[in-house]
């Protein structure tokens, strides 16, 4: 199956947006991902990658670059919205796009790459299992602002 990955442009996010709703069972409404979208669109730190088969969005990704002051950590990179529609799982794109994720970390001089993912998914910690992902030992905690 042919595949071809590029960034995200304003025209891809209503296509983006049915399929992050469709493959993580979200309710994002296309006008606040337009006002996020064009907000942060020349952010060279906030990427969101998709895969086009056909001519069809297929697959997505979001890259988060951050930079701290810590040498440890120093700058590292956040994946989420990993996601394939079904129809299209088991054909490799997922591991093709984690390359061009990891080729982008590697561009911007990220140390490491970590990736959110929610429990549910345990097809999805297979392919991230299989390409080199560990589970870290601390858990994510999270809470509402108020």
């Amino acid at each position: 199956m042919e595949v071809t990955f590029r960034e995200m442009k304003k025209k891809d996010v209503p296509e983006v947006i049915a399929l992050c709703n469709e493959v993580f069972k979200e309710n994002t409404s296309l006008s606040y991902a337009m006002g996020v979208y064009k907000k942060h669109r020349k952010d060279p730190n906030q990427i969101y990658i998709v895969g086009i088969v056909d001519g069809k969005i297929v697959a997505h990704l979001k890259i988060s670059v951050i930079q701290t002051i810590y040498e440890d950590m120093n700058t590292y990179c956040i994946l989420n919205h990993v996601g394939v529609k079904e129809e299209y799982r088991r054909h490799g794109i997922a591991t093709k796009m984690l390359d061009v994720a990891f080729k982008i970390a590697n561009e911007k001089g990220c140390k490491t790459v970590e990736l959110w993912s929610n429990n549910v998914r345990t097809a999805a910690h297979a392919c991230y299992y299989n390409y080199g992902f560990e589970l870290d030992d601390a858990g994510f905690f999270s809470m509402s602002v108020k």
